[in-house]
């Protein structure tokens, strides 16, 4: 079957065992499925679980897994996870559709959940992963870490998947924690890191001097913080700091 939204079916037994061992599943669990597709991740959720619920964009599919999960513990819902209320789950387990990797990972990082076990392209989880000084240090890998504690259990090869992919891809967990350094507004935080990271080659007083509309600080705040930090590029600066610049810029102090 040639999918309609990008999805790449995970067939790799060996893979989907492994997935389901490193989620720990027990009877005790309500597990959310994004993008159940053919139902190969599902029927092994099905076995581990306590309650399996699947949300599906694909009429097709969607109707399919229904059909081949009548009368158990899995719930299939039609429709888009970034729109439509989710439902409660202590655990997510899920081979995302790539994507939509980035919308669906924050909307599910706003919720209460005890870890997540999610497949991403490759390049995507190396961005959540990636430390300052780095090449693949952005604005996603602050935002990810600020929510989650974030490991690599493993890479899997497109021959995992059918259709295959181009590249490969990881198999990430997220546990969601307390932040480790605090933010004063964090809609302000996101839109200051978009701002120095959508300009990572200058340095923070020139992307931020050309972000202040964007912004909605006034010029002058610029002139109440530490000059030398402004001297430096974003990917320069741990997390902590560009969260204690935000914060300073914000508050013109």
């Amino acid at each position: 079957m040639k999918p309609k939204y990008g999805q790449h079916f995970l067939i790799d037994q060996r893979v989907l065992n492994r997935i389901i061992g490193y989620a720990g599943l027990t009877k005790d669990d309500t597990i959310l499925e994004i993008g159940g597709g053919t139902g190969n991740l599902t029927l092994k959720l099905k076995e581990a679980a306590g309650k399996v619920i699947v949300i599906e964009l694909d009429r097709q599919l969607a109707v399919g897994l229904t059909q081949i999960t009548r009368d158990s513990n899995v719930t299939v819902i039609q429709g888009d996870a970034l729109e439509i209320p989710l439902p409660g789950f202590n655990k997510v387990v899920a081979n995302l559709p790539y994507q939509i990797s980035s919308n669906i990972t924050f909307r599910l990082l706003r919720h209460s959940f005890d870890h997540a076990v999610l497949m991403y392209q490759l390049e995507f989880a190396n961005r959540m992963l990636a430390s300052p000084g780095t090449p693949d240090y952005s604005r996603l890998s602050v935002m990810a870490q600020y929510f989650a504690a974030i490991e690599l259990l493993e890479t899997v090869p497109p021959s995992a998947f059918k259709p295959q992919p181009a590249v490969r891809s990881a198999i990430l967990k997220l546990t969601p924690r307390e932040p480790p350094y605090h933010v004063n507004n964090i809609g302000f935080f996101e839109k200051f890191l978009k701002a120095v990271f959508g300009q990572r080659r200058k340095m923070l007083r020139n992307s931020l001097r050309s972000a202040t509309p964007m912004l909605g600080i006034a010029p002058e705040n610029l002139q109440e913080v530490d000059q030398r930090i402004l001297e430096m590029r974003p990917e320069s600066l741990t997390p902590k700091e560009l969260a204690g610049l935000a914060n300073r810029i914000q508050a013109g102090t």
